[in-house]
């Protein structure tokens, strides 16, 4: 597990945050991963050729504007889509070519799934929510690492209770401990606060990062909120089915000025630190020159492949 995974401190644009594309520890990674939906002139295309790779054990946030690409970016890295061209790995595993009876399987096996609407069974307790994906695959629970999970999400009263029976932050935490019980090589979390208050929302947040930091966990997050975005280790911002920009941990002030000049909003003085004030400066420059900055700071980092920056 990085530093970063405890430390939490701004990392400025120099420093990569992310591990080679080769580098046997990363537990997700794409190669020119495109997605065209529909043909000819009414062809969109909503990723260009994206080359990342995930670090093991940490937590990587997906960021950008509406359409930018990040919830496609997401299903296809876990599955649940399929690319145009390109492949995914996942835990070694290249997953792009497989059946779907096959691919079913390592989803099961090799993925976790928290979403904003947390898909519980209403018929079921939070017990048997929990314990789902172990029933429907047929394998033991580790009793041991349960009563570890429950106590950590701290359910130990609610276990007989039904999804109606518990408040929102009670069934996001059912969804999470769901998603932690069978222990994924990879965890997506699809906008997790989406459907809570701040409090609530927050106790979500913190457990994310507690199964990053005690469990090496490796969570990949698609959010619009820049709060929940400043508790990861790397933050992927997403602009036109493109990489745009790869940095380490930042504060949510510094993701909120990236993310308003990813939009087209270009405050005449950011609040972050200086790091975020010039890339929000750059996002926010003339088509040409801003492609060529921020061509050059991505090439510092991953190299200069295609989804990495081009206008």
């Amino acid at each position: 597990m990085s530093d970063s995974s405890t430390t939490h401190q701004t990392r400025t644009g120099d420093e990569p945050a992310a591990p080679d594309p080769l580098d046997t520890d990363s537990v997700v990674v794409t190669r020119s991963l495109t997605k065209i939906y529909g043909s000819g002139d009414a062809a969109v295309k909503a990723l260009r050729g994206v080359d990342v790779a995930i670090g093991r054990g940490q937590l990587t946030a997906i960021m950008g504007p509406s359409g930018s690409g990040k919830s496609t970016l997401m299903h296809i890295m876990a599955g649940l889509d399929r690319p145009t061209h390109g492949t995914v790995t996942v835990d070694g595993i290249e997953i792009t070519g497989l059946k779907e009876r096959d691919l079913t399987q390592l989803r099961r096996d090799k993925i976790g799934f928290i979403f904003q609407s947390f898909n519980l069974l209403p018929m079921l307790n939070a017990q048997e929510n929990i314990v789902l994906p172990l029933t429907i695959s047929g394998t033991p629970v580790d009793k041991s690492w349960f009563e570890r999970l429950i106590g950590i999400v701290r359910l130990e009263d609610r276990l007989s209770h039904k999804p109606s029976e518990l408040s929102g932050g009670q069934q996001q935490r059912v969804a999470v401990a769901r998603s932690l019980v069978g222990r994924p090589a990879v965890l997506f979390a699809d906008e997790p606060t989406g459907n809570l208050d701040s409090r609530r929302g927050e106790e979500v947040l913190q457990l994310l990062r507690q199964s990053v930091d005690e469990f090496g966990q490796t969570i990949i997050m698609v959010t619009h909120d820049a709060h929940a975005a400043s508790i990861s280790d790397r933050v992927l911002f997403l602009k036109d089915g493109m990489i745009v920009h790869d940095h380490g941990s930042m504060a949510s002030d510094d993701i909120y000025d990236v993310i308003r000049s990813l939009e087209g909003v270009c405050p005449a003085d950011a609040n972050g630190d200086g790091d975020a004030r010039s890339l929000a400066a750059v996002l926010c420059a003339p088509e040409t020159a801003a492609a060529e900055v921020v061509g050059a700071a991505a090439g510092g980092s991953d190299g200069d492949g295609p989804g990495r920056a081009e206008r």
